[in-house]
């Protein structure tokens, strides 16, 4: 997992949560509010739900586009639970939640750097499962 996750604060307007993308170069935000995680918003997030709707970056509220319903996992969990949450919710991005705080990030790419062989079976079964003919 990624320790040091970018955070956002549910009433930060987009525009300056964009600042803060381009900054620190990432591609999701955990969104707090009185330092508990309560939602994310991805780069897709901030283009489908503020430019695509042509909404004003500099008066929606991150906490407008954040996906609430976060799927999380335990710094004590294993690779394969992750694996099963990432699977099951269709997501690449999962927070690590500990004691109701925010420990860390685990993505996709993360699992796939720490045990590609685990990824590549994942990816298989994911994209066989997800894209069939």
């Amino acid at each position: 997992m990624t320790k040091e996750v970018v955070t956002v604060d549910a009433s930060s307007s987009v525009y300056d949560a964009c600042l803060v993308y381009k900054e620190k170069k990432v591609g999701c935000f955990v969104v707090v509010q009185q330092e508990k995680c309560v939602g994310i918003v991805t780069e897709r997030d901030l283009i489908e739900k503020t430019i695509c709707m042509r909404k004003n970056p500099e008066t929606v509220k991150i906490s407008e586009i954040m996906s609430s319903n976060l799927k999380t996992v335990h710094p004590l969990d294993t690779i394969e639970k992750a694996l099963e949450v990432i699977r099951e919710f269709k997501i690449k991005k999962l927070p690590v939640i500990q004691n109701e705080r925010m420990v860390g990030i685990i993505t996709i790419t993360d699992i796939s750097e720490a045990r590609p062989d685990i990824s590549r079976r994942f990816m298989e079964s994911w994209v066989k499962a997800e894209w069939r003919d």
